[in-house]
């Protein structure tokens, strides 16, 4: 099959979306929690979670534009804190019903089996099903202008990992951990393990 471009801006809206988010490959899967400044606590599915560098440690998600309410980017605007947590294999249907459109009033942890919980008096709660869980603090954002998205930057203050993930060199197993991967829109899959592939000279590199 051949698609121009042409042709992609004439697919059917559906049919687009679907196409061309299934495109980059497998993404990653995990669940973004906040509390507003009134204290209510929010969580949602993210498939866009992304490394931006080990020195600082610092990870970024895409936000979709804000020409709709975005309650995780006001939460996190408000108060600078949120959690990032691997969505596993057992959770994986909560996890995808907290895409679902709820006021801000609502928190998705009460509509789903997901539970919340709060380590060491950081304010945004963490996902407690979740095996890796993350604790985040914002940095800065980029305006994309082309799509109205946003790019969000922050800062990892803590983690929180299952003891038998982490590998004597540092190397997180996320195949023990049945972390799930995102393709296209909906759906889950879960990556094995294939190879190691070990690089030399790996401290020279720029990671």
């Amino acid at each position: 099959m051949h698609f121009t471009r042409a042709h992609i801006d004439s697919l059917e809206h559906l049919y687009k979306i679907n196409f061309v988010n299934s495109l980059s490959g497998y993404k990653s899967a995990n669940l973004i929690a906040t509390k507003s400044k009134e204290k209510i606590s929010n969580v949602a599915v993210f498939s866009s979670v992304v490394h931006y560098g080990s020195n600082p440690p610092i990870l970024g998600f895409l936000l979709r534009p804000t020409t709709v309410k975005r309650n995780t980017y006001d939460n996190i605007k408000q108060t600078l804190f949120y959690t990032i947590n691997h969505i596993t294999s057992s959770i994986t249907e909560d996890a995808h019903h907290t895409s679902a459109k709820y006021a801000s009033e609502i928190s998705e942890f009460d509509k789903t089996e997901l539970s919340e919980e709060y380590k060491n008096g950081f304010y945004a709660p963490f996902v407690k099903q979740s095996s890796v869980q993350i604790a985040m603090k914002f940095l800065e954002e980029y305006h994309i202008k082309s799509n109205g998205t946003i790019l969000v930057l922050g800062e990892i203050i803590d983690v929180y990992i299952d003891d038998h993930l982490v590998k004597e060199d540092g190397f997180v197993n996320l195949t023990d951990a049945k972390t799930m991967a995102i393709n296209g829109l909906d759906t889950y899959v879960l990556p094995t393990k294939k190879n190691d592939y070990h690089i030399k000279g790996l401290n020279n590199l720029n990671i």
